[in-house]
């Protein structure tokens, strides 16, 4: 089975003008991302993604295989399958941009299941352990089946109560691996879904689709890094670097 990493970086982000070059420590966030990445995946299969020329120049100046595509993708994933025309792979990983601080290991959990989980569109979820995470509208929420299917996913605070009290709930982590055909059929769709839309969360997409999409359990290392005060937490992971 042919394996792709690939790492969407979008410059013009609406909340987060710039994100991939922003500088933490001394390197840009798109470099740790691929770092961590890289110590789980081979450098030579590892692709960034991006719509801006300042960022494949970045990409080249630091060792990065890096692939411009157009200015006008609805989502990351649809990003990722614009890529995907130029790579072909059976799988492709998709780790997000603006991981800096993931653990590469959720990496190799998501490979390891490939084969059992042939044609499966996958991603992560860890346990939510404060109140904040379960409230907060910048955390995706997601609800499965016993077996792992996802039943949804939501920024509002699931699963819910009479009382609305958290009680127990998981999070998104943003990691994916796409098969070749779910991806293409993905971006064949030219709008955002209603729930995808309304939500803003593509991985509905699929599920409005028809799709079934698997949740693996990951780490809870990921800091994902929405707004500039998100780097707050970042730095503090970073503190004994």
């Amino acid at each position: 089975m042919e394996i792709v990493l690939i790492i969407p970086a979008r410059y013009k982000s609406t909340r987060f003008p710039g994100k991939p070059l922003t500088d933490i420590k001394g390197k840009s966030m798109i470099l740790r991302v691929f770092e961590q990445c890289a110590k789980a995946f081979p450098k030579e299969k590892i692709y960034v993604a991006t719509e801006d020329s300042r960022i494949v120049d970045h990409c080249n100046q630091h060792g990065m295989q890096a692939i411009l595509t157009s200015d006008n993708c609805l989502t990351g994933t649809d990003r990722i399958a614009e890529a995907a025309l130029q790579i072909d792979a059976d799988y492709y990983i998709n780790v997000q941009g603006d991981e800096p601080v993931f653990n590469p290991e959720d990496i190799t959990t998501i490979i390891s299941k490939l084969e059992e989980c042939n044609g499966e569109v996958i991603n992560g979820y860890c346990a939510i352990d404060t109140d904040e995470q379960y409230r907060s509208s910048s955390v995706p929420k997601v609800v499965f089946r016993p077996d792992g299917r996802m039943l949804y996913m939501s920024r509002s605070p699931i699963p819910g109560n009479k009382n609305h009290t958290f009680i127990k709930s998981w999070r998104q982590v943003c990691i994916y691996a796409f098969p070749k055909k779910a991806l293409a059929e993905f971006a064949s769709i030219k709008e955002k879904t209603p729930l995808e839309d309304m939500e803003d969360i593509e991985i509905l997409r699929f599920l409005e689709m028809g799709y079934e999409v698997r949740m693996l359990e990951l780490s809870n290392d990921s800091v994902p890094v929405d707004h500039p005060e998100d780097l707050e937490k970042v730095l503090e992971r970073l503190k004994d670097e």
